[in-house]
């Protein structure tokens, strides 16, 4: 919206400094620190508004050292950061970006479905929350729209110089009248994304599909439908699994959104893609600065939900931060990374896989359930351990960052 309307004014006025709009690490930087600025500010008074309509999670008995006195600490407070998020988005991005449109429709939508969530359990007294038809219902919404935009949209497109057919030569005709030619990039539409450690080989997913008529490509639409909302549901789901002690899900979330800002700005430069030979996909660079801003609102969130936490995010902040992360990593073709990237998540959830699949099987077999960790997630069994919660909180964020430099490191290890 500002950038707009800068770019607008200055057709008439001399504005001195708004050139700056135009370039993305200015917009980026003032992206995080009004994000960061609007989450400790209007932070306080939304935990005190909280409070006073005594919006308190209800904590269940499991046992945990200091799980009794996080009863009634004010729940929902991922308004917080997607309220932090969205501000510095719409003053800051460029709104006619296609990936900025995703990603704001991303948050909104996923947004509303853990508000309902929330909402249930807080105010309808129900502890299950939202049925999980409904969740699943919004989740393949988003997917379909997100998958069918990836497929037909103008606007997404990826160029590759690999492929000898994106690569065109044009007459250059210079104020002098003399002439040159210089070799161009063309976009095309594609299900292209990249495969960690292949080094010029990207997967098509069209692949998968043995035609090439109208067919293959209603094929190849569904086929991608599925990855979307499959890669949506499972990170989702996941990072609200991650969210059981303070601070783990907000810090982790933090340093993988570091990590596809970063992806997200090398594959938007032209030069920088050239260099480390990755797909160029043109515009995406924009997403640097909802990066930025969801990095500020996560920090920001975390003045307050460190420990001892003063908010909880709930399924309003842990449902829509993981589709976040899921929706952005398949605009930037990177969600092959994901397992890499989010292995904290991953882990997470496997724990609980493993531990509900061992138990039933053990049950029909012995006639008693038995365990493999002392508590699911994972995070929980070490605090049946005896191990303090910021202890694990650090050490939690310490793997992820681990992770996350090795994810940027897949872009030289091909």
């Amino acid at each position: 919206m500002l950038k707009a309307l800068v770019e607008y004014l200055g057709g008439f006025l001399d504005i001195p400094g708004a050139g700056m709009f135009g370039y993305l690490s200015f917009r980026s930087a003032g992206a995080i620190i009004l994000a960061l600025i609007l989450g400790m500010i209007f932070g306080g008074k939304v935990i005190k508004w909280l409070k006073k309509k005594q919006i308190g999670e209800d904590i269940r008995e499991l046992g945990l050292e200091g799980q009794t006195e996080k009863k009634g600490t004010p729940t929902m407070g991922g308004i917080i950061i997607l309220g932090s998020v969205l501000i510095p988005v719409l003053l800051l991005c460029d709104l006619q970006n296609i990936y900025v449109k995703l990603m704001i429709i991303s948050t909104i939508w996923l947004g509303i479905l853990g508000f309902a969530d929330d909402y249930i359990k807080v105010f309808r007294k129900h502890k299950e929350g939202l049925q999980g038809k409904f969740k699943v219902i919004g989740q393949v919404g988003l997917g379909i729209i997100v998958g069918t935009i990836m497929c037909f949209s103008e606007q997404v497109v990826v160029v590759d110089k690999n492929n000898p057919e994106n690569v065109a030569t044009e007459v250059v005709i210079s104020e002098d009248g003399t002439h040159d030619f210089q070799t161009v990039a063309i976009g095309e539409r594609t299900t292209k994304t990249t495969i960690p450690f292949v080094k010029n080989n990207e997967f098509d997913y069209h692949w998968l599909i043995p035609s090439d008529s109208k067919a293959g490509d209603v094929a190849t639409w569904v086929l991608y439908i599925l990855v979307a909302i499959f890669i949506i549901t499972a990170v989702s789901n996941s990072a609200n699994l991650t969210d059981g002690v303070d601070g783990l899900a907000t810090g982790v979330s933090a340093i993988i959104i570091v990590v596809l800002g970063v992806l997200a700005y090398l594959s938007g430069h032209s030069i920088y893609a050239d260099y480390l030979n990755i797909m160029y996909i043109p515009g995406s660079g924009e997403l640097t600065v909802f990066a930025a801003a969801m990095v500020g609102a996560l920090i920001g969130f975390l003045w307050y939900n460190c420990h001892p936490a003063q908010v909880f995010m709930g399924d309003t902040g842990s449902l829509a931060i993981g589709g976040i992360i899921a929706v952005f990593a398949l605009l930037i073709r990177k969600e092959l990374l994901l397992p890499i990237l989010c292995g904290i998540f991953v882990v997470e959830s496997f724990s609980v896989i493993l531990q509900v699949t061992y138990f039933k099987r053990t049950k029909k077999k012995y006639g008693e359930g038995r365990r493999i960790f002392l508590m699911t997630p994972i995070h929980h069994h070490y605090q049946k351990k005896g191990f303090p919660e910021t202890k694990i909180v650090v050490r939690f964020w310490i793997i992820q960052i681990l992770l996350a430099a090795f994810t940027l490191a897949t872009l030289k290890i091909r």
